[in-house]
């Protein structure tokens, strides 16, 4: 190795072959720790170092770019281990190599160099903890009985040692090779294979579960005499606001050709379904504006009726009067609207929460009522029982007001070259040039006395409301914020889910915004996708929509570590940045910026209100009950939707009680706000006047837990409940008292099989982070053999663990095709 190094000189034009033989072979032999720890002993490092910086100067014409890489890979070898990395940074490596590199970036044909540097950059960075005292989340929940609440921080590297040089490799490459991480919601461990497991609770419970299917001793006298008020009611879903052109499939793509539809009396409906194309009716702008008024007008009634109806009982000493979030024409409004900390302060008895109210009702009467299964008096109703751990005081605007679908569709966003590699660069920059850096708390959720926006051209942050979950933010230079999310209650993991207000922005200023403690592998982030943006300036004008926005979109890891005093003894997690940048479309607006569109608790309790003020009572059974209360004092819905018998006939009601079931669920990871929405279009679409709607009513029982994690989505975690866990990993023992929604559906599945109704169908909404278009996971085959009891040699049979991709309309297809079957 001495000898190599003496053959490898300075720059020059003669000998080039074998000074390039010389350093390929001097980094093959770096490979070696041993030899690296041992080049570094000698102080091979700094010469190497000198040498580069020699050959990167001469060489104007870009002759010799193999040498220049073969020197790098050397410091790339050498900087594998921590000694290397500690000499690399003494000897001014990082800004030897970050100097370097700007003469490299405007030439594609250097590319080489300047990945090469970047990891070497990278990989040297000093590792550090985020800038908080605890990575535990700012909000805690006291557990029934001695349950410990400490959940480690996930991660067993040494926080001495980093990354292999391949995971960096990888890493880095992320420009262009899209990783594949593990899916924690996928098993693929077929040794794990069980047939029908035991009962996991004494038989003698099943008996509570009877109450939550009344369609099975309903007598329906309700249809011997039908009232006037009933007649009116008769065409109400078909006034229902619809949402645009829901396109049903045709039978005819099922290629069955056994499958046709049938008329009510059971005769074939003349032509084949693939004739016709399905679709909701469309309301004129007219009819939507009558139908959303009359939602409206009865407001107080409405409020009433919602409280009455949810036995929300107020504690006087707990009262809250919720604030929306309009424009402030004044400093003072905004700190009385916006701030909680402030509202605190405010004196119960002085004028104060009546101005609130008198803006709150100004508000209300400006409300277009124009948007879609949306009313702002319910939802206000709706909050006013939610339970929180910060109790929430004030209202989001976005969920408050509503909001209308994009005017137009946006494609995915066309990711600019280089993008990623120029964001690390810029972290770099911060190290060894921190002239220009503010470093300035202007929002801590932990200690709001810390929190200091200062200058009157900083932006002022807050998320203390249903979904919120911004922890700190932190002024780094003029227009460039570091933010941080709150991790799941009881946990210090699971951030990627964020949801917050921004206010005070300058027009035409390209904001940059870090999200330093993201926690997946990768994102879709790096491959078009873009968070989405509120405005409430765009929504007063007639605008009320959540677009897509932001450019120079990057993923990748960062340099921050979850350390063992930070961690709760646990060390080495690494951490993620999301990095983006926005113009905002007007000055001094107030708005939101989230992961994915939000839907709320509150949002889902106001829009089940609103379904079934509005559907049709002769043509729709709707019952809402309460599956359970969650560990935070809520209630989670439990739905039953199906067709109203056609009369008393033993005929008809033998085959209303007859149904087969169809079991549907979303959102047990509150991050995964897509599923919600999914579920929300299937509920509209189930009560709706829409002739396969109709169909599916009739042939089937739906028995529907909309969301199975409130508290999660109402406290702005991620992925887990206020217990601290994940529960869709509950499912085998869940805990009556830890994880009431997945224990009581669990029972409540256990009784349908009891009683010889076990669901046909039973599908889980949920959402991904990395996976596109839409896509099934399927059960086991063998696993359904065995429980199916089927007599069949399931040796022979091979497991196939991928995913099932396909169409939209791949599910109601299936239950269509069902539907068809069952009526024959």
């Amino acid at each position: 190795m001495e000898l190599l190094f003496k053959v490898i000189t300075p720059y020059s034009k003669q000998h080039v072959r074998t000074v390039r033989a010389a350093i390929e072979a001097l980094a093959a032999l770096l490979k070696s720790k041993s030899n690296s720890r041992q080049a570094v002993n000698r102080g091979y490092l700094g010469g190497l170092l000198r040498l580069y910086q020699d050959w990167h100067h001469n060489d104007v014409s870009n002759s010799y770019i193999y040498i220049r890489r073969g020197l790098l890979l050397c410091l790339k070898h050498i900087t594998n281990i921590q000694l290397g990395r500690e000499t690399f940074r003494g000897s001014r490596g990082m800004e030897i190599l970050f100097t370097s590199v700007q003469d490299c970036l405007s030439c594609k044909n250097l590319d080489p160099l300047v990945t090469t540097v970047t990891q070497i950059l990278r990989k040297c960075y000093p590792k550090e903890p985020l800038p908080l005292v605890t990575v535990r989340s700012s909000y805690s929940f006291p557990l029934p009985g001695d349950v410990k609440t400490e959940h480690p921080c996930m991660g067993s590297e040494d926080d001495n040692e980093s990354d292999s040089e391949e995971d960096m490799e990888k890493d880095l490459n992320k420009d262009d090779v899209e990783s594949k991480e593990e899916d924690y919601d996928l098993e693929t461990d077929v040794n794990k294979l069980r047939s029908r497991p035991g009962l996991d609770r004494p038989e003698e419970e099943l008996g509570q579960y009877e109450a939550m299917c009344p369609e099975l001793s309903h007598n329906f006298q309700e249809l011997d005499s039908e009232s006037e008020e009933e007649k009116k009611s008769e065409d109400r879903a078909e006034n229902l606001p619809s949402t645009s052109s829901h396109f049903i499939p045709s039978g005819n793509s099922m290629k069955d050709p056994s499958c046709r539809w049938r008329t009510q009396s059971g005769t074939e409906a003349g032509s084949d379904p693939g004739e016709k194309d399905f679709k909701v009716p469309l309301q004129s702008s007219t009819e939507k504006e009558k139908c959303s008024r009359s939602l409206i007008s009865g407001k107080t009634e409405i409020v009433e009726a919602v409280h009455n109806a949810n036995s929300c009982e107020e504690d006087p000493a707990k009262s809250h009067t919720f604030s929306p979030c309009p424009l402030p024409k004044e400093a003072a409004w905004y700190k009385k609207i916006f701030n909680p900390e402030c509202e605190a302060s405010i004196d119960p008895n002085s004028g104060v929460r009546s101005e609130t109210s008198e803006i709150m009702t100004k508000l209300l009467e400006e409300h277009q009522g124009n948007i879609p299964f949306h009313s702002p008096h319910f939802y206000i109703a709706r909050a006013k029982c939610t339970k929180s751990i910060p109790a929430y005081r004030d209202l989001a605007f976005p969920d408050f007001w509503g909001h209308q679908p994009p005017p137009y569709g946006k494609p995915m966003l066309e990711r600019q070259y280089g993008v990623q590699r120029d964001k690390v660069l810029d972290d770099v920059r911060r190290l060894i040039q921190p002239g220009d850096l503010i470093g300035r708390t202007v929002f801590d959720l932990d200690e709001p006395s810390h929190s200091s926006p200062g200058a009157p051209d900083c932006l002022t942050f807050f998320s203390k409301f249903e979904s919120g979950n911004l922890r700190k933010a932190i002024r780094v230079r003029e227009f460039e914020y570091d933010l941080i999310m709150n991790a799941d209650v009881n946990t210090n993991q699971h951030h990627q889910w964020f949801y917050f207000e921004v206010h005070g922005m300058k027009l035409a200023v390209p904001y940059r915004f870090n999200i330093i403690n993201c926690e997946k592998l990768n994102s879709q982030f790096n491959y078009g996708m873009q968070l989405v943006l509120y405005s409430v300036k765009e929504a007063l004008q007639g605008r009320p929509c959540w677009l897509r926005a932001g450019h120079d979109i990057s993923y990748y890891k960062n340099h921050y570590r979850c350390s063992a005093a930070a961690g709760g003894g646990a060390r080495g997690k690494c951490y993620y940045t999301l990095t983006f940048s926005i113009k905002f479309p007007h000055e001094d607006d107030v708005c939101y910026l989230a992961y994915h569109y939000p839907y709320t608790y509150s949002a889902m309790m106001s829009h089940l209100d609103v379904l079934e003020q509005s559907r049709n009572p002769k043509k729709v059974y709707w019952r809402q009950q309460v599956l359970c209360q969650t560990l935070g004092g809520n209630p989670c819905p439990l739905l039953t939707i199906t067709a109203m018998p056609e009369s008393r006939k033993s005929d008809d009601l033998e085959q209303f009680y007859s149904r087969p079931y169809v079991f549907l669920m979303a959102r047990v990871h509150p991050g995964e706000s897509n599923a919600s929405w999914v579920m929300k279009g299937t509920l509209e679409f189930l009560v709706s006047s829409d002739p396969i709607a109709d169909l599916l009513r009739k042939c089937f029982i739906f028995k529907i837990v909309p969301m199975l994690n409130p508290d999660g989505v109402i406290n702005g975690n991620h992925r887990c409940s206020l217990s601290g866990d994940d529960l869709n990993r509950q499912w085998l023992t869940p805990s009556s008292q830890l994880h009431p929604t997945i224990y009581h559906t669990k029972g409540l599945l256990y009784y349908l099989r009891s009683i010889g109704r076990a669901p046909l169908v039973f599908c889980d909404y949920h959402g991904h982070s990395q996976k596109k278009n839409v896509f099934l996971y399927g059960c086991s085959i063998k696993e359904t053999l065995w429980q199916a009891g089927c007599m069949v040699d399931t040796a022979v049979i091979t497991e196939d663990v991928g995913y099932r991709v396909g169409p939209v309309c791949s599910f109601l297809r299936l239950l269509a095709c069902m539907c068809t079957y069952i009526s024959i």
